[in-house]
């Protein structure tokens, strides 16, 4: 699909602020065998160059299922399974490592085009692979031996971190050594998982077959925490089940954000990582600071956030009572029991509009981008009710809003039912953005 010189600026326009915000930062990137093998792998790597070429710092973990399949086939070997891990014998083991070994000069000759007119060109990405996964062996489990199937023992952080600070691409592969020289076949996700957590990576990418994960009427999830997410788990086998498990142990090491995409897609990686609504499912960890849906038990700590705001004119009061019978349209932000920010947002269903209001964040929190967080979530929530506009009443925050999209509007432009309640006197300025 073509689009037009226009089109191409608002989006380049839009992304500038992704742009920004993730260079310097640590991703890793999970492509398993089928996406090897997927005919638009090409342009995949493409996009990595991109990331690359944005000052992103980059970790390739790749698996090799499908391949060792097809040379464990040709060979003649009975390969066996238990639990669906696949239990590599001396024999098998040689499959493996001759898959493994040749995807690795496969993605590091695509990483290296440099051809004219190519999305490549001038691109001059370094790669580095080598022994950075310490594994050990799974051993024995259910009275059977897994031979040379293993797991994750450690991760060479330290050297891995000075080749990411020298501007190299680390490539890691599903195959570790322990120390008595030994090699084991480890679970890709696994690896990555692992890399992920010794790197302290901001992002943990796993490209898969899917979109992402769907809920059980088909529909992608857009975005889920970890609790969310161990729920979906019993419902779902193979592919997705392992991606989405690998994004939980993630969380739970500490990685931020989890991102879940298909290979089938073509630019699913930069739409995920540089537009609004990205094109998988987000999965975050559940820290002790959670934005989440008011509930009545909140009307204290809200009050507590915004008595000081009312006081100084910022924000118009608002009653207990008030509260209490609005609190269904707040949204919060809870930090170890305390609420640190709020927002409230107010549909006039009749005109696919609604009013942004009460937005706050307490003082000692100001510095850590919560009032994008809770902005981030009323749009989210509005677009899921068919809501088209956002607007604002304010008298003292105006710039903070002009700067996040908002627009100025004249009064009259209100719905009606709420230019009926127009305090004259306040003279707030009116504020709207499309959604």
């Amino acid at each position: 699909m073509k689009i037009s010189s226009a089109e191409y600026v608002n989006f380049f326009r839009h992304s500038s602020p992704y742009i920004n915000a993730h260079r310097g930062r640590t991703f890793v990137i999970h492509l398993g065998g089928a996406t090897l093998a997927d005919e638009g792998f090409s342009t995949i790597v493409h996009d990595i160059a991109l990331l690359n070429s944005l000052g992103v710092r980059l970790v390739l973990v790749f698996g090799a299922r499908p391949q060792i399949e097809q040379r464990v086939v040709e060979r003649g070997i009975n390969c066996r399974f238990h639990h669906g891990v696949r239990l590599t014998s001396k024999e098998v083991l040689e499959s493996v490592k001759d898959a493994v070994g040749s995807l690795r000069i496969r993605i590091e000759s695509m990483l290296s085009m440099g051809l004219a007119n190519s999305p490549m060109h001038g691109a001059r990405i370094r790669v580095v692979s080598g022994n950075f996964v310490t594994a050990k062996p799974l051993g024995v489990v259910d009275g059977i031996d897994f031979q040379q199937t293993g797991e994750v023992r450690r991760i060479d952080r330290e050297a891995i971190t000075q080749l990411l600070n020298d501007g190299y691409v680390v490539l890691l592969s599903c195959l570790g050594s322990s120390p008595t020289g030994e090699v084991f076949n480890l679970p890709v996700e696994q690896v990555a998982t692992a890399t992920a957590a010794a790197l302290k990576a901001e992002k943990l990418i796993l490209f898969g077959a899917g979109n992402g994960i769907c809920n059980a009427e088909g529909e992608l999830l857009r975005q889920m925490r970890v609790q969310q997410a161990r729920t979906l788990l019993p419902a779902l086998e193979d592919e997705p089940k392992q991606l989405l498990e690998a994004s939980i142990n993630a969380c739970a090491q500490g990685v931020n954000r989890c991102h879940i995409i298909g290979h089938g897609t073509d630019g699913a990686l930069l739409q995920e990582l540089f537009t609004r609504d990205g094109a998988g499912t987000l999965v975050t960890q559940q820290g002790y600071e959670e934005t989440r849906q008011a509930t009545i038990e909140d009307v204290g700590g809200i009050l507590e956030l915004i008595q000081p705001l009312e006081e100084q004119g910022v924000l118009v009061r608002r009653s207990r009572k008030q509260l209490e019978q609005e609190i269904d349209l707040f949204t919060v932000i809870e930090r170890d029991g305390m609420i640190i920010g709020c927002a409230s947002l107010h549909p006039f269903t009749d005109v696919r509009c609604a009013e942004l209001a009460c937005v706050a964040i307490h003082p000692d929190y100001r510095q850590g981008s919560r009032g994008d967080l809770l902005l981030e979530y009323a749009e989210e929530f509005a677009r899921r009710q068919g809501i088209e506009r956002l607007f604002v009443l304010t008298t003292r925050t105006a710039h903070w809003f002009v700067e996040r999209g908002f627009g100025e509007i004249p009064v009259e432009q209100l719905p009606e039912a709420k230019k009926q309640i127009y305090n004259l006197q306040r003279n707030s300025k009116v504020f709207e953005k499309q959604l």
